[in-house]
Order: C-alpha cells, then sequence, then structure tokens
C-alpha cells in the first residue's frame, strides 16, 4: 500500500507567490524620484501657468485716487472772479467688476473741487483687458454719456513685465491717447520705478461749449458769448515695471476759455496735482509685495525647484541602482542554499507486469 500509493502521488512543487511579499516596502529610490518629479512639475507650471493668471489686474476692485494743489488757481463761474492760492482736490474714483474672463469693465467718475465748491465733473465707463491694461472697444463704453468714443491705450495701470517704450494713455477729457515717453529708471519710497511722461498739447475739449459773460473777453461789453474749453497738460507716471502698478503721479494742467468767434483767452484753471504723500507710500508697498510673488513666481522658484527636482531624481536612480546591484549579488549564494536544503527526489519504482 505504502509503494502504491507513492506511485500514485503526484509530485509536489513550491507555489512561487506572485507580486511582491506581503509587508515589503517600496523599492529604495521611490520617494525621491516622486518627489524630483513633482518639483520638475512645480518649476514648469509656476512661471507658464500660476504666474500668467496671477500677473492680470484683478478682475474685481473699488479704490479712490486723490490729488491735490495747495496753491491752485481757478475762475469761480459763480461771480466770474479768479480765486487764488486756493486748495484744489481732484478725486478719481474706479468700481471695477468682473466682465468676462479676461476683461474688467470700470465705472469711473472724476471730480474737481476747492472749498467745497464743485469746479469740474465728468464720467466714463471702459472695458479694460486685464492682461494689457488698454481699453477695449466694447460693452456701452463712453466718456460723460457719449457712447460714440472709441477708447484706446493704457487705461491706469502698464502692463507686467513690458518694455520701457511703446504706450499710449488714453485722455478721456481731450478723446484721444498721446503717447506716453520712457523718462528714466527712478526710486519712490524704496521701490525701483520707470519714470514715463505724457504732454496733452493745446486741445479743445469736447463738448465743452458754454455761455459766458462777453465781458470776461471785452472788459465793457454786454450780454454772453459762446466759449469753449482748452486744455493743455503734462502729467508723470511712476511705475513699477514688474507688476506695472502706478505707485506716483504728478499733474500739471493750465485750462482755459476761448470765444467760439472773437479773440482773447481766459485763464480758467492753474493746478500743479500730485498724489496725497499717504497714497504713494501705500501704494508703493503693494507694488513691492506684489513685484515679489510675481518675480518669485517667474523666476526664483523654477530656478530653485528645477535643480532639486533633478537632483533628488538622480538620487533616486543612482539609490535604486545600488539597492538592485546589492540584491543581485546577494542571490547566487541564496540560491545554493536553497538547492542544498532541498530533499532527495525518491525514485519511484515502475509497477511489475501482471502474470498471465
Amino acid at each position: 500500500m505504502n509503494t502504491f500509493s507513492q506511485v500514485g502521488a503526484a509530485p509536489q512543487t513550491r507555489l512561487q507567490p506572485l507580486g511582491p511579499e506581503p509587508g515589503r516596502g517600496l523599492p529604495k529610490g521611490t520617494f525621491l524620484v516622486a518627489a524630483g518629479a513633482f518639483l520638475l512639475t512645480l518649476a514648469l507650471l509656476l512661471p507658464l501657468y500660476v504666474h500668467d493668471r496671477v500677473a492680470p489686474l484683478p478682475a474685481a476692485a473699488s479704490f479712490d485716487l486723490r490729488m491735490i494743489d495747495q496753491d491752485a488757481a481757478y475762475l469761480d463761474t459763480a461771480t466770474w472772479t479768479r480765486v487764488e492760492t486756493a486748495e484744489l482736490e481732484q478725486v478719481t474714483r474706479v468700481e471695477a467688476s468682473a466682465h468676462g474672463s479676461d476683461w474688467s469693465a470700470w465705472e469711473m467718475t472724476v471730480n474737481t473741487s476747492a472749498s467745497d465748491q464743485v469746479i469740474d465733473h465728468w464720467s466714463r465707463r471702459v472695458i479694460v483687458d486685464r492682461e494689457t491694461g488698454r481699453a477695449v472697444n466694447c460693452c456701452g463704453e463712453h466718456v460723460n454719456g457719449d457712447r460714440a468714443v472709441r477708447q484706446a491705450g493704457l487705461v491706469l495701470y502698464w502692463p507686467p513685465g513690458v518694455p520701457e517704450g511703446g504706450h499710449s494713455f488714453y485722455d478721456a477729457e481731450v478723446r484721444s491717447a498721446p503717447s506716453v515717453e520712457f523718462d528714466e529708471n527712478d526710486e519712490v519710497a524704496g521701490v525701483p520705478v520707470r519714470r514715463y511722461t505724457q504732454t496733452v498739447d493745446r486741445t479743445q475739449v469736447p463738448e465743452s461749449a458754454r455761455d459766458v459773460p462777453a465781458a470776461l473777453f471785452d472788459p465793457g461789453a454786454e450780454g454772453t458769448v459762446r466759449a469753449n474749453r482748452w486744455l493743455t497738460a503734462e502729467r508723470t507716471f511712476w511705475v513699477e515695471p514688474v507688476t506695472g502698478m502706478v505707485v506716483n503721479m504728478a499733474e500739471s494742467r493750465s485750462e482755459t476759455l476761448r470765444p467760439q468767434n472773437g479773440s482773447g483767452e481766459v485763464a480758467l484753471l492753474d493746478a500743479e496735482l500730485t498724489l496725497a504723500d499717504g497714497q504713494v507710500s501705500g501704494y508703493a508697498e503693494q507694488a513691492r509685495a506684489r513685484s515679489l510673488l510675481l518675480r518669485g513666481l517667474d523666476r526664483w522658484a523654477p530656478w530653485t525647484l528645477g535643480p532639486v527636482g533633478m537632483l533628488a531624481i538622480l538620487a533616486g536612480l543612482v539609490t535604486a541602482w545600488r539597492a538592485r546591484t546589492a540584491q543581485d549579488e546577494e542571490t547566487p549564494a541564496e540560491t545554493e542554499s536553497e538547492v542544498e536544503k532541498a530533499p532527495e527526489k525518491v525514485p519511484v519504482p515502475e509497477p511489475e507486469a501482471r502474470r498471465p
């Protein structure tokens, strides 16, 4: 029975488990390779994707630009007398809201006043391309209700990281966009900036005709005459180049009245406007913080994360190679040991032939 039971039994074989042994960890170097690949991905995404979405102008914003002159002169149109050494204030209010994914709609009002007396007021709606900072002809744009205007050029901010020259800035009062010229590199509140100037030659302000006393141009004359407002201005902008933010502004403006049919000219306004000191320091600090963020995303992070990621991948590959080499050196000894411990095969006798 024992002999026949051994003959009929199938030979026993050792089954090798499929896949890694239970409880065995990841191959050495895997974590370093994974970490390096993650860092390389960040090095590409930060400048190519994240930076391009952080750099544009915000879609929604609300702020005021307050410019003052402590020694302005203007013509009081209530009494038609000239006022000297007056404190003049010009406030530009901006209410911006998102308009699609790439544009922003700006509702702007400009109020000029002296001693609680309104000297001038006008409003404007402009669609701003958030990437270029330029006006877009679209969607109900107007200047003082005139929807036939076609605004062009920069509205307030410069595009981030653009070259020095080749810009125009839209002047809503004269309905044109004179060029702004780069002067020199400068510094405002410790922030490196570019200084630009814009000159508006003597230009008649559209839709400014009004009736004024004829005696303004011809003493002793009676009645009224129709006169237009003429503007001459020179503006200076201090722009932080990485962000395109305007951190300081100054404007020298001269306004006059000139009769439509006749000669003569009367000074209407003379002012040297500058941003209030508190605003300058505040805008400079905002530009400094935003500049650090954009430079970090565009330059520092890629040049730091990229090399570190490459080193991590190389270190992981070297670690994996060394572990594999050590494993291959140990394999022959383990095989010989297993062969020595393996049981000898018992010869199986062939069954005897049956006798007749």
